[in-house]
């Protein structure tokens, strides 16, 4: 059955915050970016997520996970949504630094058909939030 792997990182805080409530989404900008655009052999596709509080002071961000969603042409291939296990947490976001989130592709085709995605370009997308799509390919 294939797996999703998410890393998350943040920067640690050094002292005391006040975690205000909970972040607007007016207040946030969000990006969605790749190391690189070609990936051979077994290498697995990752998608870095990060997050920016613009706002005046600390919010709570309630990540319930992105979904990145990978395509080609009109065919869906992938959701990361779909293929996460775990509970939601949340973060407190301190002004200007960042959270990044790393989402990786297996490769595969879905969460249970386990059929592995074929050589070609695919498109990903940060489903619910207006980025960058990523044009990669496998090889």
């Amino acid at each position: 059955m294939p797996t999703v792997t998410v890393t998350t990182t943040a920067t640690p805080e050094s002292k005391q915050v006040d975690h205000g409530g909970p972040c607007r989404k007016d207040d946030l900008v969000v990006s969605v970016s790749m190391p690189r655009d070609t990936y051979a052999g077994t290498a697995r596709p990752e998608f870095k997520v990060t997050v920016v509080n613009t706002g005046g002071g600390s919010c709570v961000f309630a990540h319930r996970g992105f979904d990145v969603r990978v395509t080609s042409g009109d065919d869906r291939i992938w959701s990361s949504a779909e293929c996460r296990r775990g509970d939601s947490s949340k973060e407190t976001l301190r002004r200007g630094i960042p959270f990044v989130e790393t989402i990786t592709w297996n490769r595969m085709r879905g969460c249970k058909s386990g059929s592995p995605a074929r050589p070609g370009t695919y498109m990903a997308v940060l489903k619910g939030h207006k980025v960058e799509k990523q044009v990669f390919r496998l090889r």
